[in-house]
């Protein structure tokens, strides 16, 4: 989900590797162990949490977590909890990065100290309050008013918000405040307040009201305080929700303001624990702000990019150069696959530079067997393309398997008290034996575009390895089972099989299956010797059969045969999505409350039920063609965020999501699952029908037509919603990034031109097969990234002339206040 910037998109991102904590504080207790998960929040708002590590004070976690960030933020945060034996929750310690600091620690491991919590420091979500001032001097009396307008998106505290602001004016040695009403269940109150103070010598008045000084220069002492509240029924009392702190010698500079705040947290004084005291977290956070301009300004790049397949040699292709100067492939090869599936054009591409690799390769059994572009490209094609594939075949055993936790450690050195090594083999053998065979009678399940490539790498193979029979079958099985079976059963957290890295003991009966179908599928002449462990070897005689290469060889033959029959589409439903969230009532009763529940939602590429919960008989099963839109639903509708409305042709059914990630995940899945519905809708209606009409419209028949578009569609193809600018975009920004090894790669080229003798070192990295062509490539890669980062420089020129601080595109913090300030005194020195 971008944010439109004058013909500019912006799309924010972040994957996040959540690795370990260590040192944490000792639990006060005679167990001193504590059962600690992690959560990930955008200010205060939680995306994520990992599953909880029991009996530990350095609990590991090893998880990953990616998500689009569909909205604008402050912090990234992440909280370490420790659930107690009564399943009570308590927060150990934080680590908050703000926004402007996450390149610092980009795609890099680094322990972070984990910080104290309190209730005053917890103001970290997105909060405007606009505040306007005016002040005057009359002999001796200083005047001030000072008005609160409104704020925006307040968080919602224990399912409410009921805020009100208090505003106080305070000095050295004393302070007067005055309070707002309260705005009843919303975050997004509309104050709208004036309040008085006045400051005064003690011998002037008497009103007590005043506000007394002793001397002129205390006014620069002073300052205004605006404190957020959400008026509370429980007995703790009121929760703070932030603040706002402006001295007033900065107010006395002009004769008003108006403009947006962020809140702050209160400065009370109170000293936090030292960060050694709590312990520290490890993390890698990639946060990636993709600025997309509109199509036309990509053209010439990613036409250079597209035509790579028709390069000869390829070498000398746009792509193939990104490869050379990137420092990983894979950091190449993500944007590449990604802008090349969109255009329907992977197949040559991926043909092209592996027939070039196995050109250069002299072993057969070394083929594919490097992290080079074209494993990483095949490596990125097949988790794009593949994804429902390994939910068909493997993703039922996996989900067992996590379940019901069977003893399957086969080294005796590691078996437990109680378990018997010959139950544990028998139970491990049934895993592999299951597996094996869902994968080998899956071939007719494999996606096109993976049997497509396969049947490329087969050819070029066997061409190259004339005697060499097994060529042709080890070249595919290099990266079926190599590369995408058993990385998906050893880590199935990263190909979305589970939510979360499975717990120790599971893990390693996965580990053990991984090794065994990898050596099964791999057809080498002596399995039994590639297992360094003797247990591994002793165990895998149980699979020394022929009948077990053979279904191997059937099973490659099939995805790689260029003439696989084109099978219809998978009869059995594919899980697409589950998890709870909150519906209202549909209405399909004529009377009765439409109350919220907690439901569990499923969707297939057939349906979209909810139930009770996980496992139970669907109370309402909606079918896919049936759903005509998914929208957003604004929030005053119920006073409630991250709802959504699937539309249907008799009633709409509202949802909220637990979080904005997971509320645009869902709207995504079921817009792309639907999309090609004949009876989509084109308009529909943002707000919800309530007491007789359309919050939105003010229509008041149920069945009016809807009065806003419908957001833009997405492909139908679930897999490959690929936004073709927004990667070439990307390859841009790696092009720009490595330009100097660009220029160096010039520099080669034109020395392999014109000296014909041994190859110099420091030129030695590049593939440069044919000099002249690889140049030309060169030149007009540097022309092409030179334009676009010009119209980005021009951008950048344009908004800082437009930024305006203190609007609320731009609302005012702790960094920005001097800068709104000079600003301010610039306008009024101007205008005098």
């Amino acid at each position: 989900m971008a944010v439109e910037e004058e013909g500019l998109r912006v799309f924010q991102s972040v994957r996040i590797k959540i690795g370990e904590a260590k040192n944490l504080p000792t639990y006060p207790g005679p167990n001193k162990m504590r059962d600690c998960y992690c959560t990930v929040n955008l200010d205060q708002e939680e995306v994520f949490r990992t599953k909880i590590v029991e009996k530990s004070l350095c609990p590991f976690y090893g998880e990953d977590f990616y998500c689009e960030i569909p909205r604008s933020f402050r912090h990234l945060s992440f909280y370490i909890f420790d659930r107690d034996v009564f399943r009570r929750d308590s927060i150990i310690g934080k680590v908050a990065i703000q926004k402007e600091d996450l390149q610092k620690y980009h795609n890099r491991d680094t322990w972070f100290q984990l910080q104290h919590v309190d209730a005053d420091s917890e103001v970290q979500t997105l909060t405007f309050v606009v505040p306007s001032s005016s002040s005057y001097f009359v002999l001796v009396l200083f005047c001030s008013s000072f008005r609160v307008l409104e704020c925006k998106g307040l968080p919602i505290v224990n399912g409410q918000c009921d805020p009100y602001a208090t505003v106080t004016l305070a000095g050295p040695y004393r302070s007067e405040a005055k309070k707002t009403k309260v705005k009843k269940k919303t975050n997004n109150p509309q104050f709208d307040e004036v309040f008085y103070f006045e400051v005064t010598r003690p011998c002037s008045y008497n009103k007590k009201s005043h506000f007394d000084i002793e001397d002129a220069d205390e006014v620069d002492k002073m300052e205004i305080r605006v404190d957020l509240w959400n008026a509370s029924n429980l007995k703790f009392g009121d929760e703070f929700l932030g603040e706002l702190r402006l001295p007033l010698k900065f107010l006395r500079q002009s004769s008003s303001y108006e403009a947006w705040y962020f809140l702050q947290p209160r400065d009370n004084g109170n000293k936090s624990l030292k960060p050694d005291d709590l312990g520290s977290l490890r993390l890698n956070v990639v946060y990636t702000e993709d600025h997309v301009f509109s199509s036309d300004y990509y053209s010439p790049l990613r036409d250079l990019l597209l035509k790579s397949a028709d390069v000869e040699p390829v070498s000398a292709s746009a792509a193939h150069v990104l490869g050379e100067v990137c420092r990983e492939k894979q950091e190449a090869a993500i944007p590449l696959v990604r802008l090349f599936l969109h255009y329907g054009k992977i197949v040559p591409f991926i043909s092209a530079i592996a027939n070039a690799e196995v050109k250069r390769t002299q072993d057969p059994n070394t083929i594919f067997r490097g992290n080079s572009l074209t494993s990483k490209c095949i490596d990125e094609t097949m988790k794009l393309a593949g994804m429902h594939y390994l939910q068909v075949t493997l993703k039922p055993i996996i989900d067992e398997i996590c379940q019901l936790h069977k003893p399957c450690e086969i080294d005796p050195v590691k078996l437990k008290d109680g378990e018997n090594l010959e139950n544990n083999r028998e139970n491990l053998r049934q895993y592999v034996d299951r597996i094996f065979t869902v994968i080998t009678k899956s071939g007719v399940s494999c996606p096109t575009v993976m049997c497509d490539i396969f049947f490329s790498l087969r050819e070029s193979a066997a061409k190259r390895f004339q005697g060499d029979p097994d060529v042709r079958y080890t070249a595919v099985s290099s990266f079926i089972f190599l590369r995408f079976f058993a990385p998906a059963i050893l880590s199935p957290n990263l190909f979305h099989l589970t939510p979360h890295h499975p717990d120790p003991q599971t893990s390693r009966t996965l580990t053990l299956i991984s090794k065994t179908i990898q050596t099964l599928g791999s057809l080498s002449k002596s399995k039994s010797a590639s297992f360094k462990e003797s247990y591994m070897a002793t165990f895998y005689d149980y699979f020394n059969e022929q009948k077990y290469a053979d279904a191997v060889k059937n099973f490659l033959d099939l995805i790689s045969s260029s003439g696989r029959r084109d099978h219809k589409s998978i009869e059995q439903p594919i899980l697409l999505k589950e998890g709870f969230m909150i519906k209202r009532a549909q209405g399909r009763k004529r009377f009765g409350m439409k109350n919220f529940k907690k439901r569990w939602f499923r969707l297939t590429n057939h349906e979209f039920t909810y139930q009770k919960s996980k496992g139970d008989h669907p109370l309402c099963s909606i079918p896919i063609e049936n759903i005509l839109a998914v929208e957003k639903l604004e929030e005053e509708s119920f006073k409630m965020k991250n709802m959504f409305q699937v539309i249907q042709p008799e009633r709409v059914l509202y949802i909220q999501a637990n979080n904005c990630v997971e509320a645009k995940d869902w709207i995504d899945i079921l817009t792309k699952v639907s999309q090609c519905n004949k009876k989509r809708l084109t308009v529909y209606h943002p707000s919800a029908y309530l007491n007789g009409h359309w919050l939105c419209c003010k229509a008041t028949a149920d069945n009016t037509p809807g009065c806003t578009p419908c957001t833009g569609g997405l492909p139908a193809n679930i897999q490959l919603d690929i936004d073709g600018d927004r990667e070439t975009e990307r390859i841009y920004s790696l092009f720009n990034l490595y330009m100097p090894k660009l220029e160096k790669m010039q520099e080669a080229c034109g020395s392999k031109s014109v000296y014909d003798g041994p190859e110099q070192e420091e030129y030695s990295t590049f593939i440069i097969d044919d000099p002249k062509e690889t140049y030309k490539t060169l030149k007009h890669i540097i022309e092409g990234v030179g334009t676009l980062e010009q119209e980005h420089a021009q951008y950048k020129r344009d908004k800082f002339k437009k930024t305006k601080y203190g609007s609320q595109e731009h609302p005012i913090g702790d960094k920005s206040f001097q800068s709104y300030i000079r600003q301010q005194s610039e306008i009024s020195a101007h205008s005098i």
